[in-house]
């Protein structure tokens, strides 16, 4: 029979929250603790920090239970978990490293608190050699006779499914120096009943940065063989269908558009790049990887501007999607953000529709309005610039939509709608690698 275990969880961002939600809905006792405290009376009062499908559900019914509660003092939270999962943020530097400041501090905050031995699981996405370091910086700060273990945990969900990720796990990694340690990490984590593989944790920690690069090459490489297909003729629609009929490649993240945003795929790209560096290697792939990726962005701008003449001096244009991808209200380098700054370098007037983010979007774009009725952004405006592939996006009554614009353009940059179909409603119609 399953006993549930005590468990702490610093950090309550995307992985923090949903992991610690999730292991008090499995049966464990859970202390979740961030030092923001709105953040955590937030949480209280049943207001989530952020947008993911049925994670309100499972908080408030595990602390409704007494399974789950929050925190903002690291202390006590420590003392009363025999587990402590460090999932607080790992945001990029300018040079493409990994700022390890709020790992350092939680782990300091451990050490301090600790009065007894702990293991303790880094789930955050760290460079190579941070369970080595984290093991060394907590036994060094200590109380007389208090061990930890380190083990890394990287976590693969996605934003806007990262609930449903979790109990349909593809695998979990679990890199260990102590095989107790690891074999505790796996007992606690087997309610969710994943392939589980065993490694030391530089390949744990090695595995989260290559499967997210492995990711965003797959993506990069699509876009680049849309660019190719507008060239010669072909449908990157097909094409793309052909290659993923080939079980060795698989058809995942072989839909061309925009490219990849959000805070996973570009951080870890960067971050895996500032490795190779690191041990004096060029990763070439890498580094085109990245560029492809930021040059999709402005060729999508290219293409309205092309459509005008060159001239969006005088043009509203409406962009209909802001968060990086649909069911998420995550704007951390959303491509919409990028294509709004260059349509607006070149002195259009955009407007945007968002159904989820249109208040947190509110304080990155100030003097562009924002509006959660799809067809208030289309009213009067020049052209219709998909962005973010969301459902109410793909479910416009395409004739209502015509007749709000006061020119039926469409630049689609999630290749939403069928090219045929938008030229029987009269859409002058661009889409990518079509």
């Amino acid at each position: 029979m399953f006993e549930g275990m005590r468990i702490g969880v610093l950090g309550t961002g995307y992985v923090g929250l949903v992991t610690g939600a999730c292991l008090a809905e499995v049966g464990h006792t859970v202390v979740c603790v961030d030092r923001d405290e709105r953040k955590i009376e937030s949480i209280r009062s049943g207001v989530m920090p952020i947008y993911e499908e049925g994670l309100e559900t499972i908080v408030k019914r595990n602390v409704a239970s007494g399974r789950l509660s929050f925190a903002t003092e690291t202390a006590a939270a420590v003392d009363a978990s025999e587990i402590v999962f460090v999932a607080v943020g790992t945001p990029s530097l300018d040079n493409g490293d990994v700022d390890m400041s709020q790992v350092k501090t939680a782990l300091r905050h451990i050490a301090e608190a600790a009065r007894e031995d702990k293991i303790v699981v880094i789930k955050s996405t760290v460079p190579v050699g941070t369970g080595s370091m984290a093991e060394t910086l907590l036994r060094s700060l200590a109380r007389s006779g208090v061990r930890f273990d380190v083990v890394s945990n990287p976590e693969f969900l996605r934003e806007g499914t990262a609930v449903h990720d979790t109990f349909h796990m593809d695998r979990i990694v679990i890199g260990a120096a102590s095989e107790a340690a690891g074999a505790r990490v796996r007992a606690a984590l087997a309610p969710f009943d994943a392939p589980v593989l065993m490694t030391n944790r530089e390949s744990a920690e090695l595995i989260k940065y290559a499967s997210n690069s492995f990711l965003a090459t797959k993506i990069s490489f699509i876009n680049e063989m849309a660019n190719v297909c507008e060239k010669v003729g072909a449908d990157i629609g097909m094409v793309a269908k052909g290659m993923g009929m080939d079980k060795r490649i698989g058809p995942a993240f072989l839909n061309a558009g925009i490219g990849y945003g959000g805070f996973c795929l570009p951080k870890d790209t960067r971050a895996q790049l500032f490795i190779a560096e690191n041990v004096d290697y060029d990763f070439k792939i890498m580094r085109a990887v990245i560029e492809v990726n930021q040059l999709q962005r402005q060729r999508f701008v290219r293409k309205v501007r092309a459509a005008f003449q060159g001239d969006l001096a005088d043009k509203t244009l409406a962009v209909m999607g802001l968060s990086f991808k649909p069911n998420t209200d995550d704007l951390r380098d959303a491509p919409s953000l990028d294509i709004i700054a260059m349509l607006r370098q070149y002195g259009a007037s955009v407007r945007a529709y968002d159904p989820i983010c249109g208040p947190k979007a509110a304080a990155l774009l100030p003097d562009v309005p924002i509006t959660d009725d799809p067809y208030e952004a289309l009213e009067g405006a020049d052209a219709m610039l998909i962005v973010t592939e969301w459902a109410q996006v793909k479910s416009l009554d395409l004739d209502r939509a015509k007749e709000a614009l006061r020119r039926p353009y469409v630049f689609d940059g999630r290749n939403v709608f069928d090219p045929e179909q938008m030229r029987a409603h009269g859409f002058y119609y661009s889409a990518v690698g079509k």
